[in-house]
């Protein structure tokens, strides 16, 4: 049986964006198929280290390791070790000390911020017995905005676009431009997927729209359905702030959704791929996150 051709967003998007997109459905759609004489890669390839935040709510350590499992799940043998920036155990200092050889550090958080661009670098630096590089941040990706719409969907968001509906994108924010530009198009990339509903971002911390902020913008351009995506791996102070602010239906945290799981792989890969010299295009449309 021929497979459905894949749903591309309605909204234009950019050579490069395109790619990824092509990449995403591609990718769901390989996930599905069980290759003849398929074997593995005997070599899995370097450590995978997931670099999440840390937080004291009891809910987060779970919800990110709930999320390491399913990356587990779709490359058996590869070594899936977690490090935290703060808060939570094991740090990610400690996690790296255990470790020889290569090494890939996959950001769980969405955009160029500091932690990404001087925390994670300053990390691999401090462990000279590794061989490593930093992957980029989860967002922007449209496996990404497909976890977005997923939680959204979930959480009751009706599924056909409607003029009175419109989404507050709820991020933890950052003071660099580049993490905000990032944030933004990962708005793009879900107002397409919800067919063109408004997205607006705003941010829990040293950025400007507040979720509350952006909820009023909207409600004055006529929309009284508004919810909140939350763009955050799992549970903790920002995300609840975020939803607390929330008019009406607000997402839960992506935590294990499969798609972010094949991003966190799609990341990995892509890091292996630029260690290679391989070419920029072909690193945007690897199809090895399956």
């Amino acid at each position: 049986m021929t497979a459905p051709i894949p749903h591309l967003p309605s909204a234009p998007l950019g050579t490069e964006d395109l790619a990824a997109e092509i990449t995403a459905q591609l990718s769901t759609q390989l996930c599905r198929v069980r290759l003849r004489g398929f074997q593995p890669p005997e070599t899995p390839g370097p450590t995978l280290v997931a670099v999440a935040h840390g937080s004291r709510d009891p809910r987060a350590l779970p919800t990110v390791r709930a999320l390491l499992d399913r990356v587990r799940a779709l490359r058996p043998g590869l070594a899936v070790r977690l490090g935290h920036i703060e808060l939570n155990r094991p740090l990610l200092a400690d996690t790296l000390a255990g470790l020889r050889g290569e090494a890939v550090l996959v950001p769980l958080l969405f955009g160029h911020g500091y932690h990404v661009t001087h925390d994670l670098p300053a990390a691999l630096a401090a462990a000279p017995q590794l061989t490593g590089r930093v992957a980029g941040p989860l967002g922007p990706h449209p496996l990404l905005a497909e976890a977005l719409h997923g939680r959204l969907l979930e959480a009751g968001f009706p599924g056909a676009p409607s003029p009175r509906t419109a989404v507050v994108l709820a991020a933890a924010g950052s003071r660099a431009p580049r993490s905000a530009r990032d944030t933004e198009r990962t708005a793009q990339l879900l107002s397409a997927r919800l067919g063109g509903t408004p997205v607006l971002p705003a941010y829990a911390s040293a950025a400007a729209p507040t979720v509350a902020d952006a909820v009023r913008t909207l409600t004055a351009r006529g929309h009284d359905r508004i919810a909140v995506a939350s763009c955050f791996t799992a549970p903790g102070r920002f995300a609840t702030q975020c939803a607390d602010a929330a008019p009406g239906t607000a997402a839960a945290p992506l935590g294990d959704h499969p798609a972010l799981a094949r991003l966190v792989l799609h990341r990995y890969d892509q890091a292996l791929l630029a260690r290679t010299g391989s070419d920029p295009t072909s690193v945007r449309a690897a199809t090895v996150a399956v």
